[in-house]
């Protein structure tokens, strides 16, 4: 997984690409830090480059959640489409998160 950034102000956006799986966990803290650096008041996750997430990487969606809740950052996952936006959908994250479809 790649991913680049850009903060607007009131918001730090995150354009992922490629794969979010296990093996990213390390780039995971990477994200992490943006979000506790950050002094936006929305946390965007766009997802419209990602080709695949597995379950480790919905878990990562879930601990980016409780990093910018703790914070009192609004996220939105943003785009994601094709296998991933089905594995978002079957593990029902739009319940917990706000996903832009």
């Amino acid at each position: 997984m790649d991913f680049k950034t850009i903060n607007t102000g009131d918001a730090a956006e995150v354009w992922l690409t490629g794969r979010l799986e296990f093996t990213d966990h390390d780039r995971l803290s990477d994200i992490i830090a943006l979000v506790e650096q950050s002094a936006a008041r929305r946390f965007v996750l766009d997802l419209s480059g990602l080709e695949f997430i597995d379950s480790a990487g919905l878990g990562m969606l879930l601990v980016l959640q409780d990093e910018t809740e703790s914070r009192n950052i609004k996220m939105i996952v943003r785009g994601p489409a094709g296998d991933v936006r089905r594995s978002i959908e079957l593990a029902r994250l739009s319940e917990v998160i706000t996903v832009e479809f």
